[in-house]
């Protein structure tokens, strides 16, 4: 029986085991996936195939950086009790090490990675052993610095959001170079920008939020009798203000609204005699857009009961 990519990816998510430990398992029983199934608990990942039918959407975003890179890795579990446990959180440390050491282009690459000398799949089979709940890696980001700057990791509240900021330097930062990073990133994980400068933001979005400054206009009765071409001339001022509403730099710092974070990043460039300038950033919230697992009472009674 032969088998194909599909197959070993259908495996994989069926048994949370490793690409390559899949793909070995489907060679291994000439492509019968059931076969593969109890060969893969023979070797060692049953309880990572008991546990794969199960949601998990707890989890926690990790980071990694050092001084040219930054890694956020997000690992998901399935209660909040286990995303609390220091084995899960000394694992999602490892998992983002072994981006920041292996550099991966996919999630699949990810986990045939190694730490410590095991790959990223040992290590969440060994947990989930260890605490009886199915662990799946998620994604991950990465940045590296080409010169000089900071790469900042903010994680707030204990990694339920994650902030990764890149600041270049003309010189190597310094001490207030760097608390300013940390700032701009805790600035980052509460007012949710989408976008450092206006410049980045697509000729689509501002095309949407044209059309609807534009019908919100017309259903003012005081622009009942104004032509398109006028009302488009007054939304102008308005749309620079939604505009900056979604620009990093364009916003009021968050620990002092009286300077925006662009004037608070020449300040700091003046006083330190050094350029400065914020490359880019990413923002993750921990299980954003995970489907969150729903227990019916009444089932579980049920099932109790054996009925």
């Amino acid at each position: 029986m032969s088998f194909t990519a599909k197959d070993v990816a259908v495996l994989r998510e069926i048994t949370g085991a490793g690409m390559m430990d899949c793909k070995k398992a489907l060679v291994h029983t000439d492509g019968d996936k059931e076969k593969a199934i109890e060969y893969l608990r023979e070797i060692g990942v049953n309880i990572a195939a008991k546990k794969a039918s199960r949601i998990a959407s707890e989890g926690l975003i990790g980071g990694y950086t050092d001084a040219k890179t930054g890694v956020l890795a997000e690992l998901n579990c399935e209660t909040d009790f286990v995303a609390n446990t220091d084995g899960f959180r000394a694992l999602v440390k490892k998992a983002a090490k072994a981006v920041a050491d292996n550099s991966p282009a996919t999630v699949e690459e990810w986990l045939e990675t190694k730490i410590d000398g095991s790959t990223v799949t040992e290590l969440m089979n060994a947990e989930t052993s260890k605490c009886g709940e199915k662990i799946t890696a998620r994604r991950f980001e990465k940045f590296t610095l080409a010169g000089e700057g900071v790469e900042e990791i903010y994680l707030h509240n204990g990694g339920k959001i994650g902030v990764m900021l890149e600041v270049e330097t003309d010189k190597p930062a310094t001490d207030e170079i760097k608390e300013m990073a940390h700032d701009i990133a805790m600035h980052i994980a509460a007012f949710s920008p989408l976008y450092v400068y206006d410049s980045e933001v697509p000729a689509e979005y501002i095309e949407k939020e044209k059309s609807i400054l534009l019908a919100q206009a017309k259903n003012d009765p005081k622009n009942a009798n104004k032509p398109d071409a006028i009302l488009e001339k007054m939304l102008g001022g308005r749309l620079q203000k939604s505009l900056k509403e979604i620009c990093l730099v364009d916003q009021a710092f968050a620990k002092d609204s009286s300077v925006t974070v662009d004037q608070l990043v020449k300040n700091v460039s003046k006083a330190t005699g050094i350029a400065v300038r914020i490359v880019k950033f990413v923002r993750l919230v921990m299980g954003e857009g995970l489907e969150k697992k729903s227990d019916n009472l009444a089932e579980e009674v049920a099932k109790m009961s054996g009925k």
